[in-house]
């Protein structure tokens, strides 16, 4: 059955213990992790590690995904931007070897504590490098890296985004049958396929019995920044039908990375849009954290 999640992402000025604490006391069944800079690092050992552990214990949540798309703990301190690379689909084998490392270190996290998936992004298109060659490269290291995760006893869920260099449903599906192995899939954010210019609907269709997890925001204009849920113009109730006729039963992750400066906020509005919306399609009562 469906439950709902929120990012860690969406609480970037606290540390990750006090992040899982805070999403809980808001009333989540789940909270995705993440696995950059602020909250785990691939340096973080067995410290670290239970401190995770015992928040998680004590806000009585499971982890619906560890988000390990970004690779900003490569980088120096503070960066203008959301930083892709090392990417998976670099073409210089040292510097895609440095994303493979980070992305071994993510899936022996998302081992540690119980996440049934792990979630990796394709990167941006190089300029010198045609797309279907980044393809390519990006198929390779995702192979290796499902059959890792899949030891691990993890699904690997590829994100697409637009302006990346796997940016639409389509493109994704693609490389999913090219890959062609049971631990491979999506982590579909549906305000992604918006932006894209997609119909959710049909990605959500599209992508159909290979979705690991959802991210969900609300999207004004097809514009790429994420809203709390009720602030722009996502059919929620329309979205979360078609996951349930598609027979999608994991968690749906709020994901605003933009709020972190009102993340209780945020965390609450969202919580009191979808809960409702959700109830009504799973045809419960209501919401609840225990789902």
């Amino acid at each position: 059955m469906m439950r709902l999640a929120y990012s860690t992402n969406g609480f970037a000025e606290v540390d990750l213990p006090t992040a899982i604490r805070r999403i809980g006391a808001h009333g989540y069944a789940g909270v995705e992790l993440l696995a950059d800079r602020p909250h785990w690092l691939p340096g973080h050992g067995l410290p670290e590690l239970r401190g995770v552990k015992r928040a998680l214990g004590d806000a009585g949540l499971a982890v619906s995904n560890i988000n390990a798309n970004t690779a900003m703990a490569l980088w120096p301190a503070w960066v203008p931007e959301t930083l892709f690379e090392p990417s998976l689909s670099n073409h210089d084998a040292s510097i895609r070897a440095r994303r493979m490392d980070y992305t071994r270190a993510a899936l022996d996290l998302a081992a540690a504590v119980g996440a049934p998936c792990l979630s990796v992004t394709s990167g941006r298109t190089e300029g010198a490098i045609p797309p279907g060659e980044g393809h390519r490269i990006f198929a390779e290291s995702l192979a290796i890296l499902a059959e890792e995760a899949a030891a691990r006893g993890v699904r690997l869920g590829v994100e697409y985004e637009p302006g990346l260099l796997v940016e639409t449903a389509a493109e994704l599906r693609a490389i999913i049958d090219a890959v062609d192995h049971p631990s491979l899939g999506a982590n579909l954010d549906l305000g992604h396929a918006i932006c894209a210019g997609e119909d959710p609907v049909e990605s959500i269709g599209l992508l159909a019995g290979r979705i690991w997890n959802v991210h969900l925001e609300d999207i004004a204009a097809k514009k790429h920044f994420h809203l709390i849920p009720g602030e722009g113009d996502v059919d929620f109730h329309r979205l979360l039908r078609a996951l349930h006729a598609s027979g999608y039963g994991g968690f749906v992750t709020v994901e605003l990375y933009t709020c972190s400066h009102r993340a209780d906020e945020a965390c609450t509005r969202a919580l009191a849009h979808l809960a409702p919306c959700l109830a009504d399609v799973l045809g419960g009562p209501a919401w609840s954290a225990a789902g």
